[in-house]
């Protein structure tokens, strides 16, 4: 079971009732990924800095946290490991999980003293703070590790201060650092990394982890733990927001209407529209956007043999879509004209494919 939180204990990408990646003891997936940093221990070259890219929600940071885990526990390895998995009750295992051990620090958004909300970006000076870390001599001679969750939280002062520190290692150091978009990340910084790509998990990882979690959290049942696996796209992120009937409801109802774009319903259209036009309903809306991402993948998987001129309007209509989603979100505009538009787009580039 994992610790209580206290109420003003928020992190970013915090779900309810579902342990926080420090205080997973398992890793599903990426055997490969686990792999690499075994061989880089074994051989007694652990390169320095690690990029951990891939989607939100497939396990980086649960990766990375078990990789400080295990350099925690065995601080001077003198062999190749089988795995890097430590026992749960361990004092390193304790340690991780509370952040309140000496050689491991988190740089990741926090709440700054009486905010009601998370920072939306790490600051220079949190930076500079956790790593101060690197100016000190490691306890027990173990590695001093960083762990950056993620990379896109960094504001262009701090990914500086991060790139210093990287260019210039002391030594037996370790940088995790966490990516969504690798690609987004400074060249510099990225130079300077062994980069890491995760694959999303597939369906069955996901029902697996998703079934796994301990109370408070309620196993969902079989179908809709399958659904939501299903609509999951590797994520468990994803994968834990699909159990939520309203969710999936709302999910439910944006296949419908797409499957419908010959004769679209716009009673229904409109209704949904003003739906995720609420201001609490940014979760329902990118999960609506997730939904038509998927149906026009889908689309062009079934027409791939069709030529890429008649596919040209649906890629073209996502690419707008995209856009305008971005732009309601920058600068908080009326999501109805965009999901209004969005099934107009749609219906039309289906249209001139048929």
């Amino acid at each position: 079971m994992r610790p209580e939180r206290a109420p003003e204990d928020v992190e970013p990408g915090d779900l309810a009732d579902i342990p926080r990646p420090r205080e997973q003891a398992d890793l599903v997936g990426h055997g490969e990924a686990e792999a690499a940093f075994i061989e880089g221990i074994g051989s007694g070259r652990l390169h320095h800095a690690w990029l951990i890219g891939g989607p939100r929600g497939i396990g980086k940071a649960t990766l990375a946290y078990r990789v400080a885990r295990w350099l925690i526990a065995n601080p001077r390895p003198g062999r190749m490991p089988d795995t890097l998995a430590v026992d749960p009750t361990h004092p390193a295992a304790r340690q991780v999980a509370a952040l309140s051990h000496p050689n491991l620090v988190a740089l990741r958004r926090t709440r700054p003293a009486n905010a009601k909300t998370l920072a939306t970006k790490i600051s220079v000076d949190a930076a500079r703070h956790a790593l101060d870390l690197f100016g000190s001599t490691a306890g027990n001679d173990g590695y001093r590790i960083c762990i950056v969750d993620s990379a896109e939280d960094l504001n262009a002062n701090s990914a500086n201060a991060l790139l210093k520190m990287v260019e210039e290692p002391p030594p037996r150091c370790l940088f995790l650092i966490v990516s969504h978009a690798p690609g987004r990340l400074l060249p510099t910084i990225r130079s300077r990394c062994r980069a890491l790509n995760l694959r999303p998990l597939g369906e069955g990882e996901v029902a697996r982890i998703l079934a796994s979690f301990p109370p408070p959290f309620l196993r969902p049942d079989p179908e809709a733990l399958a659904r939501a696996a299903a609509l999951s796209e590797g994520s468990v992120a994803q994968g834990f927001a699909m159990l939520d009937p309203a969710t999936s409801g709302l999910v439910g109802e944006m296949e419908t209407l797409l499957s419908r774009l010959d004769h679209p319903d716009w009673r229904r259209i409109l209704a949904l529209a003003e739906k995720l036009s609420g201001r609490d309903a940014d979760e329902h809306f990118a999960a609506s956007l997730d939904t038509v991402f998927r149906f026009v993948s889908s689309e062009l998987d079934r027409r791939r043999h069709e030529p890429p001129v008649r596919l040209a309007a649906l890629v073209e209509v996502c690419d707008k879509i995209a856009r305008a989603a971005r732009e309601a979100a920058t600068y908080n505009l009326d999501r109805r004209p965009l999901i209004l538009s969005l099934f107009g787009d749609l219906a039309g580039a289906v249209r001139a494919g048929t």
